[in-house]
């Protein structure tokens, strides 16, 4: 944390009682958006078998139903369009289940 973050808290008679996430917008968001989705294309495998069917995370053991509003899961469809490439197509619910997985994995971070 910043020294400055400090004074100022000190100033005003506040306490820092924990550090709030970056989540981050704009160019820096999207580039952040970028780092995952590159990360998730590198994490997919083909399947095994005659029929192999989506690529997915072999580390990806659980398989459920993730309830979202319709709102939620357009933006997902949306970036999905975008994540994917015409070797690699990304599912909304991959992504979904990549972008859990990095904000599950700074929630540790922060502690």
């Amino acid at each position: 944390m910043a020294n400055n973050i400090k004074k100022i808290a000190a100033i005003l008679g506040a306490k820092i009682v924990t550090e709030v996430p970056d989540t981050g917008g704009g160019a820096f968001g999207a580039y952040r958006l970028a780092e995952i989705v590159a990360r998730l294309q590198s994490r997919l495998e083909p399947g095994q078998g005659k029929r192999p069917g989506r690529p997915t995370a072999v580390d990806w053991v659980h398989h459920r139903k993730l309830p979202m509003s319709d709102e939620t899961f357009k933006k997902l469809e949306q970036l999905a369009v975008k994540a994917s490439t015409a070797d690699r197509k990304v599912s909304p619910m991959q992504l979904a289940a990549q972008l859990l997985e990095e904000a599950i994995g700074r929630c540790g971070e922060a502690r």
